[in-house]
């Protein structure tokens, strides 16, 4: 009985270093923007997904937020993509809705919907939403090939909130159309289909007095003098205390910057009322929050280290304090680089 013990520990000894020898990659070796981490209880691994992947949304998987796989694929675009087989995928994201798991990422093609004088030709952009059976994919298209965003909107980084059992997207209309970009709002159907109200509007980049107009700290537009204001990354999330927040991106006077917006109703149409500080202001932004599976409340944004040769944009993982009205990043609170 001893000896048929100790294989049985042997065996799961091996088991144990087969399944975490695939968890190889450090996070502050990983190249990633706009770093989405969902912690899926159901197998307790963390997933993370991000912009990139040409035809394709990759995805990483954790057991401990520090050591991360080596990406796979959870959804291939398929020829018939407005955006096409080898389209690109911007902010990914993944939400747990009503027993499925829902990707929402922003791809973009090559039609032109408006031309600028002056500035660009704005491509077709939009944010669409996905369906799987699990966090690993593979994910498929349920809106016979339509994007949520409004066709002749350039829009990105679409978010899902819930509020009183009614579905929401908050996505971003872009800057490079609007020139003082907007953060907007729409209903969506309780199956998250293709809406049938237009969006709202939240509030416009301008509103916080720490975003900066991209021309007055020299930040060029793929390599052009092209001004405006930029609104990035919205994700929504509610103190302990009920009071309704929302993380976003802009420029700031360090570069990329992460902001937070508070409803002054409590509900998701505002009036927002900016803070007149960034909570991340040293070249990191595109901001989410996650409880780890030790009950922490965790924040994840993609930033620059300045102490790197070549600085490229990566995840960090810190956490923060939502026990009062306000989000904080927590004093001596784990941080994960």
């Amino acid at each position: 009985m001893k000896k048929i013990k100790y294989i049985f520990a042997i065996v799961l000894f091996i088991i144990s270093l087969s399944t975490f020898a695939q968890y190889t990659e450090r996070i502050n070796t990983i190249r990633a923007s706009d770093p989405f981490i969902f912690a899926d209880k159901t197998d307790s691994t963390y997933y993370m997904y991000s912009t990139g992947g040409v035809g394709k949304v990759m995805a990483r998987s954790s057991k401990n937020l520090e050591y991360w796989s080596k990406p796979f694929i959870v959804m291939n675009f398929p020829e018939s993509h407005w955006a096409g087989s080898k389209a690109p995928c911007w902010a990914s994201e993944v939400h747990f809705y009503k027993g499925k798991y829902y990707l929402f990422t922003t791809s973009n093609n090559n039609e032109i919907i408006q031309h600028i004088e002056g500035r660009y030709d704005i491509p077709r952009r939009g944010t669409q939403i996905y369906v799987a059976n699990s966090a690993k994919g593979p994910f498929h298209a349920f809106t016979e090939n339509r994007q949520h965003t409004p066709l002749n909107w350039s829009c990105l980084d679409g978010t899902l909130w819930i509020e009183k059992g009614i579905p929401y997207m908050v996505f971003c209309h872009e800057w490079l159309q609007t020139v003082d970009g907007t953060m907007e709002a729409v209903k969506l159907p309780l199956d998250l289909g293709i809406p049938k109200d237009k969006p709202f509007y939240l509030f416009k980049a301008s509103d916080a007095k720490w975003s900066k107009e991209m021309l007055s700290i020299g930040e060029k537009t793929y390599g052009q003098d092209i001004g405006g204001n930029v609104t990035d990354g919205p994700f929504l999330f509610k103190t302990q205390t009920g009071k309704l927040g929302m993380l976003w991106s802009s420029w700031g006077e360090k570069r990329y910057v992460l902001g937070v917006a508070y409803s002054k109703s409590g509900s998701i149409k505002g009036p927002w009322v900016q803070e007149s500080e960034p909570l991340f202001k040293d070249n990191g932004g595109h901001g989410m929050l996650f409880h780890s599976f030790d009950g922490k409340l965790m924040l994840s944004l993609h930033w620059e280290d300045p102490a790197d040769n070549h600085p490229f944009r990566k995840p960090i993982i810190i956490e923060v304090d939502d026990s009062g009205d306000k989000l904080y990043i927590k004093q001596g609170g784990t941080v994960i680089k």
